[in-house]
């Protein structure tokens, strides 16, 4: 007598993990709902429980992570020192390092076949904008506490903290070292001080 085996189960977290490292490794085009079943170990038709196709999948995805960051960057304590947020604000940009990739990969998503799908991606785009926000509050603080220069605009300065997550890491430094050397290069800039 042949057992149906069970199905093994899963979470929408190990979804979109395996969808962002499929993505990266295998860009939009190349990523589908049979690579990351096989990554997951499991059938094709187990996905399409949950979402009807990669397009709704990948959004989903770039949505939950766009939100996690915006959340992480609203739970920045405000009342520690501007370096200190400055700090956190660093290690949220830099434990993201993959965003601006997986925000470019999605020029491939098709919205005009879905309503749904271009609604979502309307909103990813409001999201992305909103995700400056906390970012100015903090610069404008760091500002009025004459720690940031004046005359350097604030979209400037949000724009090269984010630019710093762009840096591949080619050189193969460890992991830990790189990081702290991109904080320190945002923070102090290469000229060392006295």
């Amino acid at each position: 007598m042949n057992k149906v085996g069970r199905e093994r189960k899963f979470t929408t977290e190990e979804i979109f993990r395996e969808t962002e490292r499929l993505l990266l490794e295998a860009g939009y085009e190349g990523y589908t709902i049979s690579l990351l079943a096989e990554a997951l170990n499991v059938s094709r038709a187990a996905i399409y429980k949950y979402y009807m196709n990669k397009e709704e999948l990948v959004v989903d995805f770039m949505l939950g992570h766009i939100v996690g960051i915006i959340e992480a960057f609203k739970n920045v304590d405000d009342t520690q020192s501007f370096q200190g947020q400055l700090d956190e604000v660093l290690d949220i940009v830099l434990a993201s390092k993959d965003l601006h990739r997986i925000l470019f990969l999605s020029q491939g998503i098709d919205t005009k076949r879905n309503e749904d799908i271009a609604r979502k991606m309307e909103r990813l785009h409001e999201l992305h904008k909103e995700m400056y926000i906390p970012l100015y509050t903090m610069v404008n603080r760091g500002k009025e506490e004459g720690i940031l220069k004046e005359e350097i605009p604030n979209a400037l300065m949000i724009a090269f903290i984010f630019q710093s997550i762009d840096l591949q890491n080619h050189m193969q430094i460890p992991e830990e070292i790189f990081t702290r050397s991109i904080k320190q290069l945002v923070q102090t800039g290469i000229i060392r001080t006295q």
